[in-house]
């Protein structure tokens, strides 16, 4: 196969956007009016992006772009309310995403709170009878997909969230010797047979719920992907961690939340694991970023300009049948954003989202 390079891309969605704009001029304003979508004839891929409730004018600027779906985070709001309104409130959440014009593919970080399953605490029996009845009421508002996260005790994590990038906008680094130097988090060594142990007692009791709702659970990778960090013990580092999680309770909804980045840092070939895994159909859900570096030591560049030719990425999902969201994850904060959340400011997920998309169209890849 002729590979298809980010420049050839870059070229050839200037031209097809180009030729649209040309077209929409001479054709007038009906084909800029607020019902204009991209292709979706067959789409499998659905631009999505990372949205809390409560944020209608980012759902209106997602409108805004051509962005259709999102990636709701909900454990703010469940964890509110008792077991029995998990569904109401789901619904409310879901008619509000609506009313802009926004439809949830998915969910993202844990439903409800769910520290004490991944440390193996008192209390995480009752943690998982919550987290069952929230992928109960998940399935019941046909919201399809959840992605989780096996980090226990420390979340995606970095050295500094501060570091240059073009131009001076700010992006995250993770260093092992800084890390290393921070020394144990409060919950002390804890190794990774015993995160290796509640993974098991976990996915055992929730994903026959999980089949029976319709959910498909895509589980994350760590980040950064290395063992022990600060003391606790981190096992999805590798792919072949990977392949023992879902052997470990085989199922069609046991499956991946394909970060390309973190598999990148684990030195892993990023092109065969996503056609191995598309082609097993247990790639739910995707996050598209880059990272310069190895897992010791990286940073977090722009999606146009890190090593990864992610052109040619999006050309692997499309052709070995991936269907489902993928978001723009991690992004630097430019110039005039508030850095308050190192990752996750707008304007370079704008960035992202056009990138993405010129390529989509570039390539003739039918999107949502």
């Amino acid at each position: 196969m002729e590979r298809i390079t980010r420049r050839d891309c870059l070229q050839t969605g200037v031209k097809v956007l180009g030729a649209a704009g040309v077209a929409a001029a001479a054709a007038g304003p009906a084909l800029a009016g607020p019902d204009r979508q991209p292709p979706t004839a067959k789409a499998a891929i659905h631009l999505a992006h990372m949205v809390a409730p409560g944020q209608p004018s980012r759902l209106r600027l997602l409108k805004q772009i051509g962005v259709n779906s999102a990636i709701a985070s909900v454990s703010g709001e469940l964890s509110k309310v008792p077991r029995d309104q998990y569904l109401s409130t789901l619904r409310r959440i879901k008619a509000d995403f609506l009313e802009e014009g926004i439809h949830i593919a998915g969910v993202e970080s844990h439903p409800v709170p769910a520290e004490k399953i991944k440390l193996g605490l008192p209390g995480r029996d009752e943690e998982i009878e919550n987290y069952k009845a929230a992928i109960d009421a998940l399935g019941r508002a046909e919201i399809p997909v959840l992605c989780y996260n096996w980090m226990a005790g420390l979340g995606w994590y970095r050295t500094k969230t501060d570091v240059h990038e073009r131009g001076g906008a700010l992006t995250t680094e993770f260093d092992a010797e800084a890390a290393r130097a921070q020394g144990l988090t409060q919950y002390g060594e804890i190794s990774e047979e015993k995160i290796w142990a509640n993974l098991e007692y976990f996915l055992k009791q929730v994903i026959p719920v999980a089949e029976t709702a319709g959910v498909k659970m895509a589980l994350h990778p760590d980040d950064p992907p290395i063992s022990p960090l600060r003391g606790i013990g981190r096992i999805l580092t590798s792919a072949k961690n990977y392949r023992r999680v879902l052997a470990m309770v085989p199922s069609p909804v046991n499956g991946i939340t394909f970060c390309q980045a973190n598999f990148k840092a684990m030195g892993e070939d990023l092109e065969a694991l996503a056609r191995e895994w598309c082609r097993q159909k247990k790639i739910f859900f995707v996050h598209f970023r880059d990272i310069r570096g190895t897992r010791e030591h990286f940073v977090e560049t722009f999606h146009d300009n890190g090593p990864t030719d992610m052109a040619r990425m999006l050309q692997v999902y499309s052709e070995n049948g991936f269907a489902g969201p993928i978001r723009p994850d991690h992004a630097p904060t430019l110039e005039g954003e508030s850095n308050d959340h190192p990752g996750y400011a707008i304007t370079g997920q704008i960035l992202a989202f056009g990138y993405m998309k010129g390529i989509l169209d570039g390539l003739k890849i039918p999107y949502a």
